[in-house]
């Protein structure tokens, strides 16, 4: 344990217009809220010298003073090895003043956690040290290959979350090799998932659940599986695995909700081991702005459909 000693923090445009108990949440990591909210309470974090309630939004220039707090001492994280940096490097689809897009690899997590300290976030972070600001703007499951964005200022990442929650403001397809031969043409489906209460992490199909709703168009059908574009309306987490599962058609190489025995056929006859769902397109608008991004397949996934011909 370590004693923090009186901090204070200039408030720049990155920061400005977010409440102060996040902007606390975020610099004092590891803090429970309770003791968050008891130091505003008490008029121990101060905003330009006068006491302010946990609702206060910050304006530029603002100066919080952020009182001494006992808090875990933290391991300074490791430096991300060579091969990754530069695999991440060349990972970058596009870059402009507020956003970067990366073509994420498959088996590499967003952020850091119990698989691994480093995450796609933290790499880039320790590739681009030059940047006050990145900030994941969404998620995509360790598994899974394709386009992530990263806000370089907090007013893009806000301007891209609104649009995340406004149905249809962001155009998200994915592609994906499904088992089976898939006949039903292109379909809108919507189930109510809901996450099972239990270590799993695994998403099942309830009543109790929340609606979800992907458009499935099979692109191309081979002998043993088809390829299929869904485009996502919602984004529940595993929502298009736990769907595809649900109408037997489960991703070739999901561990999770896949086939055992489809899996282990694809690694014994096409050497496929890796989840097949890739985040293959995203668009938007910011005002007058368009923003378009294609990621093409990981060379293994276009070998495995190569196979297949």
């Amino acid at each position: 344990m370590q004693q923090t000693k009186v901090t204070f923090h200039t408030i720049t445009e990155h920061d400005a217009g977010q409440r102060i108990d996040n902007f606390l949440l975020r610099h004092l990591k590891g803090i429970p809220k309770t003791r968050i909210y008891r130091i505003i309470r008490k008029g121990e974090v101060r905003v330009n010298k006068k006491r302010i309630k946990p609702e206060y939004k910050l304006q530029s220039n603002d100066l919080v003073r952020i009182p001494p707090v006992t808090m875990e001492e933290k391991k300074p994280l490791p430096k991300a090895p060579d091969h990754l940096l530069k695999q991440i490097k060349k990972s970058i689809l596009f870059e402009d003043e507020a956003l970067i897009a990366v073509n994420k690899p498959s088996g590499i997590s967003v952020h850091g956690g119990s698989h691994s300290e480093l995450g796609l976030i933290e790499i880039l972070r320790q590739l681009r040290s030059d940047l006050e600001y990145l900030e994941l703007v969404h998620r995509l499951d360790m598994e899974t290959s394709g386009i992530l964005l990263i806000a370089k200022s907090r007013n893009m990442l806000q301007h891209l979350h609104t649009l995340l929650r406004e149905a249809h403001q962001i155009e998200k397809h994915y592609t994906t090799l499904v088992s089976g031969e898939w006949q039903a043409g292109k379909q809108r489906i919507t189930h109510t998932l809901e996450r099972k209460q239990n270590r799993a992490r695994k998403v099942q199909v309830s009543e109790e659940g929340k609606e979800s709703t992907s458009i499935f168009t099979p692109l191309t059908h081979y002998k043993e599986a088809t390829l299929m574009d869904v485009q996502i309306l919602t984004g529940r987490m595993h929502q298009i695995r736990t769907q595809l599962a649900y109408l037997g058609h489960p991703i070739i190489g999901d561990e999770k909700y896949g086939e055992e025995k489809q899996n282990r056929y694809f690694a014994k006859q096409h050497h496929s081991t890796r989840l097949f769902l890739h985040a293959s397109s995203l668009s938007f608008k910011i005002g007058d702005r368009a923003y378009a991004f294609e990621a093409p397949l990981a060379p293994e996934l276009q070998t495995l459909l190569k196979s297949l011909t």
